[in-house]
């Protein structure tokens, strides 16, 4: 009794223990997707109100908000297309890894145009322009480079995988277009192996002895002529 009490027990704590495991990561994954969904939203509301800046303003202002807007399109895009590359190309991992680096100065130059955004004086922004796109234009090629490497990676892949499978359907197609050898063929040629089958398995007739040869001197029969008498019996003697 007191060790089913004892096996209940630790059934009990293994059940309340597994609850308390799946509510914790049901409500981190949630945490997890409401954060994600508000980085979204936040990002699109910023990309939004840039692309309107670049339109609306002119001058330093229009300038500052069109490199933000620039700079931000490439990373995401060479942001999702690896994500995406490397579920199915470990070897991208590496390039991951780089864009990681790199990422970090993207964050850094966003920053900082985003403090110039609201900077009073104009004129100093004015003469940092040209370094800020030149900075802005390494890391917009850097990305570039690394999107257009994996995609062209991807694209590699699928024409091979393409021009095989199309090599293996047009064997098939060719095996199925076969129709040259009739049935009625294939039925004659089944029947003569089973003939040649019968007749290597039928037995052959065992062979006659031949005769045994005639004597040496076989004794010659007397002739009888038509003229001659027959000997009569009372003459024997």
């Amino acid at each position: 009794m007191e060790v089913a009490l004892i096996i209940f027990a630790l059934m009990l704590l293994v059940v309340v223990g597994l609850g308390a495991y799946l509510t914790v990561k049901a409500v981190g994954a949630a945490k997890r997707g409401v954060e994600r969904t508000v980085v979204q939203a936040r990002r699109t509301v910023e990309d939004t109100a840039l692309r309107a800046k670049s339109f609306g303003q002119v001058g330093v202002a229009g300038a500052l908000a069109q490199l933000r807007l620039d700079l931000r399109t490439s990373m995401r895009a060479t942001q999702q297309a690896l994500a995406e590359g490397v579920r199915e190309d470990a070897s991208l991992r590496e390039s991951l890894g780089l864009f990681e680096r790199l990422s970090a100065h993207g964050h850094e130059l966003d920053g900082e145009l985003k403090r110039l955004e609201q900077e009073p004086d104009r004129r100093r922004t004015a003469d940092l322009l040209p370094d800020l796109r030149e900075r802005a234009a390494k890391i917009i090629q850097a990305a570039d480079s690394l999107r257009w490497a994996a995609r062209d990676r991807a694209l590699r892949f699928a024409e091979g995988d393409l021009s095989l499978l199309s090599d293996q359907i047009e064997m098939e197609s060719g095996a199925l277009r076969d129709w040259y050898r009739e049935p009625v063929d294939d039925l004659a040629a089944a029947a003569a192996e089973w003939d040649a089958t019968q007749s290597a398995q039928t037995p052959e007739p065992a062979s006659t002895p031949p005769p045994p040869p005639a004597a040496l001197n076989p004794p010659t029969p007397t002739m009888q002529y038509p003229w001659q008498k027959t000997r009569r019996p009372e003459s024997a003697g």
